[in-house]
């Protein structure tokens, strides 16, 4: 059955949330992850796709995600400052493309960012632009379609907006929710055509809600990259928070199934790790840093 529904999508086909069903209920692990990578590799060959972030706006969130360490409904260690000065984003953008990095996301705590911190962002991307090569992308909430306008108008070419779960499931978010309900979500981003999927492993960051759940079995958690990959074939499956928790043979067999993209550096309230660590990662898995990764291609 794996392989029939490897060829079912290798053939243009999408996975719909019964066949997904199916494929989490196989007990062969090792022959579904050797079908995503076939499937990984047949629409994207081992192009690989680097971003790194910068923290623009710490804590003091309004919302009360119960994973959030910048949330300002719980006491956490995290440093609380207003929007960074232009000055300090177009250097990290500048030293990070330095590195051969090929995206720079801005991303700012809160729900949404006001019109005057949005003329600030965009004057500095607009600098960035000018100064560097690299694409630049954003996460800064809930924006109007009017704000969204302005970010593109200026050289934001990509921006993100947390999903964290099945549409179901939202409400309740907690360690308690299903594989049935990540496949949920990945069929989700599947129809609407979502072509950058982060993937995040919780980091417990104590004084949140979830500080002191425990994490996702590796099994758990390779498969599920196996799901995604297979209900979203085009779309590159992006390590983010929480993935200095694996160890390095299972990032390496991750990457063999299907994570095909990462952010590397410094994430917002936790250590990464170091870009040319990353680098020997990735390539040491076959994957060229070099190709032309965007979406449209």
């Amino acid at each position: 059955m794996i392989t029939t529904l490897k060829e079912f999508v290798i053939n243009g086909n999408l996975l719909t949330k019964e066949q997904a069903l199916e494929l989490a209920a196989c007990p062969d692990k090792e022959l579904l992850y050797e079908a995503a990578h076939e499937i990984t590799i047949h629409f994207n060959g081992y192009k690989f796709d680097t971003c790194s972030i910068v923290n623009a706006k710490s804590g003091n969130c309004s919302e009360d995600c119960k994973w959030c360490a910048q949330s300002g409904h719980y006491h956490t260690q995290v440093k609380n400052y207003p929007l960074l000065p232009p000055g300090e984003c177009i250097s990290h953008a500048v030293h990070n493309r330095k590195q051969g990095i090929h995206r720079f996301g801005i991303v700012t705590s809160g729900k949404q960012v006001n019109n005057k911190e949005l003329e600030t962002i965009t004057g500095a991307v607009r600098a960035i632009r000018a100064t560097c090569d690299i694409k630049c992308c954003a996460l800064m909430g809930l924006l109007s379609r009017e704000q969204l306008q302005t970010l593109y108008a200026s050289g934001v070419e990509n921006y993100h907006c947390n999903i964290e779960t099945a549409p179901s499931y939202f409400s309740h978010l907690c360690t308690t929710h299903t594989l049935e309900q990540r496949i949920e979500m990945a069929i989700f981003l599947q129809q609407e055509g979502i072509l950058s999927i982060p993937i995040n492993l919780l980091q417990p960051i104590p004084g949140t809600p979830l500080g002191s759940v425990a994490p996702l079995s590796d099994e758990e958690f390779l498969t599920a990259v196996a799901l995604f990959r297979f209900i979203n074939p085009k779309a590159y499956l992006r390590f983010s928070g929480g993935r200095a928790q694996l160890s390095k043979e299972v990032q390496q067999k991750a990457l063999y199934i299907g994570m095909n993209s990462s952010i590397t550096g410094d994430l917002l309230t936790t250590v990464g790790s170091t870009v040319a660590e990353d680098k020997v990662l990735f390539t040491g898995q076959g994957y060229s840093l070099q190709e032309n990764t965007d979406w449209e291609q």
